[in-house]
């Protein structure tokens, strides 16, 4: 497939030649994106913060792997960013294996305790899933998910993949700006808690920019883990401290409930867009609303409209409509109700679906479908034989549950909260169930390309999936400018309203709005939006690519040249 930048308009080509006489190189190099991708025959590791990229790329030349880099990136970045990851949350991963060619998809998402369940809600006068403390909570899957993965795939030894993150929590960071903002936020519900308050505060207020931030605790429990391995979490010293808390909370969870976690292999689904097969993880998580939006994007001539044109993104917004609307409606753990997966995904479905959306209105009001039967963080890596992982981690809401374990310098996560309490509902609170997961690995492949790809973001990330599939297949763009190219967001579930980064052009959103939309405008590079990170791999040349969203503070980082 061919590689261009990021649209540069022919006019504003034409006029730089006039201005330098000849066609040169600077003419050649108009365009929009920020950054240039990152290009090696070595390995490469993309992440939120440089520090856990370069603990990654360390680790490659050391003699470990995509899988081993990829673990090192993910364990440091619950240090350095400790309000969206940790070893209190969850994760989700594909793994692309070189030698074999085979993806391999893992949920590593926790159920919930197996005594929490509505009525137990209900004798404790609940009677909505809480958003925070210790009803939130469910078990985390993330260690069991380092030791998944290493153990099927890694080369190195969990001990030996820990140690930059215990080093970075023993010895300090210094605190980077979209964290301070983050952390600056949070700073009032911290505070109200002691535990959270002396863990995560200085001196009684949030670090700030350029502030070295230390967690001894977290140190401490990193090694435990390094040298117990998932024993040590889920029977050990650490399952011990998670039960404290939650008898002191008056919790429903055991220590039947954490010793009897495993992560599970899946296999991903995937649909085909436009001769590109994009591969998501089945349910409980959203990928399937991503290959949904594919689907129903198919059926219109994207590229024909232009790239962010009027009627692009108005495809785009009602197909994140529909999608969603069947996500809401079908998706949530496999083990415990029936999940049309093929019929949501079938050609039939996408096509009847599709008639539904009228080009000169939009729909504030969209009902699920009947197919046939049948905040976070985003880390991925490519080392130089090919091997590639795509992984997502998150605490849920920052925080997480705002709970912390005696001792262990972790929150615990929040995902229960997505939950209900509708008997009708796929998603109904159960014991020992998984919630409906908004964090989700993408990857797609064409003839000898392949990328691992993610955007975080809660209930975006489904849509900005889409999104970045589009901007790199419909609109010939490289990776690193699909990433930072302007995206759209509609977080809700009904309605006519949608976010949009105030890039898209005045006039566009204009006759956006002229068909009913509600367009709220955000800034240039929004938060809410989602940062995302990707690697390509060129198996016909053997050349890998990485790039990073501005919206973090992130980095594609290659792996230093090996010894010989």
């Amino acid at each position: 497939m061919k590689r261009v930048p990021a649209a540069g308009t022919l006019l504003a080509l034409a006029a730089s030649v006039l201005v330098i006489g000849t066609t040169s190189s600077a003419a050649a190099q108009s365009r929009s994106q920020g950054r240039s991708m990152v290009i090696t025959r070595y390995g490469i590791v993309a992440a939120e913060s440089p520090l856990a990229a370069q603990a990654g790329a360390q680790i490659l030349v050391h003699g470990g792997n995509a899988v081993d880099a990829i673990v090192a990136t993910n364990a440091v970045m619950g240090v350095v960013e400790p309000m969206m990851n940790g070893m209190g949350g969850d994760l989700f991963a594909i793994v692309y294996d070189a030698k074999t060619g085979r993806l391999y998809g893992l949920n590593a998402s926790g159920w919930s305790p197996a005594a929490l369940t509505p009525a137990f809600l209900a004798a404790h006068g609940i009677d909505k899933m809480p958003l925070y403390g210790i009803d939130s909570v469910t078990v985390p899957g993330a260690v069991d998910g380092w030791t998944q993965l290493l153990q099927r795939f890694g080369r190195l030894s969990l001990r030996t993949d820990l140690q930059p993150a215990i080093r970075y929590a023993r010895e300090g960071f210094p605190v980077p700006e979209w964290d301070a903002m983050y952390w600056a936020d949070a700073e009032p519900f911290l505070a109200k808690n002691p535990a959270t308050g002396r863990l995560y505060l200085i001196g009684g207020h949030a670090p700030t920019v350029g502030q070295v931030f230390r967690n001894p605790d977290l140190a401490r429990s990193l090694t435990l883990v390094a040298n117990g391995g998932r024993d040590a979490f889920y029977r050990g010293p650490l399952a011990r401290k998670i039960l404290a808390l939650e008898e002191s909370e008056g919790g429903a969870m055991t220590a039947a409930d954490l010793a009897g976690f495993h992560s599970q292999w899946v296999t991903p689904l995937s649909a085909t867009y436009h001769g590109w097969t994009v591969y998501e993880l089945p349910p409980n998580g959203q990928g399937i609303a991503a290959l949904e939006m594919l689907n129903l994007m198919s059926h219109f001539p994207l590229a024909q409209y232009g790239h962010n044109s009027a009627n692009a993104l108005h495809v785009m917004i009602e197909a994140k409509k529909l999608a969603y609307a069947d996500l809401a409606r079908y998706i949530g753990d496999p083990r415990f109700s029936h999940i049309p997966v093929a019929g949501l995904l079938s050609p039939a479905y996408a096509q009847q679906r599709a008639k539904l959306i009228d080009m000169q209105r939009a729909s504030c009001s969209v009902a699920a479908g009947q197919p046939p039967s049948g905040d976070t963080t985003y880390l991925t890596a490519v080392d130089a034989q090919g091997n590639m992982v795509s992984l997502i981690q998150s605490n849920f809401e920052e925080f997480g549950s705002r709970l912390v374990p005696p001792g262990a310098g972790f929150v615990l996560q929040d995902r229960g909260a997505l939950f209900n309490l509708d008997p009708g509902s796929p998603d109904v609170l159960a014991g020992h169930k998984r919630p409906l997961h908004t964090i989700i690995p993408g990857f797609m492949t064409h003839g000898s390309t392949r990328i691992a790809f993610g955007i975080m973001g809660g209930f975006n990330q489904a849509q900005a999936h889409a999104q970045f599939v589009s901007n790199v297949v419909d609109f010939g763009m490289n990776i690193q400018a699909a990433l930072e190219a302007a995206r759209f967001t509609k977080m809700d579930f009904s309605g006519c309203d949608v976010m949009m980064e105030d890039r898209i052009p005045a006039e566009v959103r204009a006759a956006l709005e002229a068909r009913g939309h509600q367009i709220r405008v955000v800034g240039d590079y929004a938060s809410v939006m989602g940062g995302g990170q990707a690697v390509e791999r060129d198996f016909s040349t053997g050349v890998n690519f990485g790039a990073s969203d501005p919206r973090k503070d992130g980095e594609a980082i290659p792996e230093p040249l090996p010894p010989q």
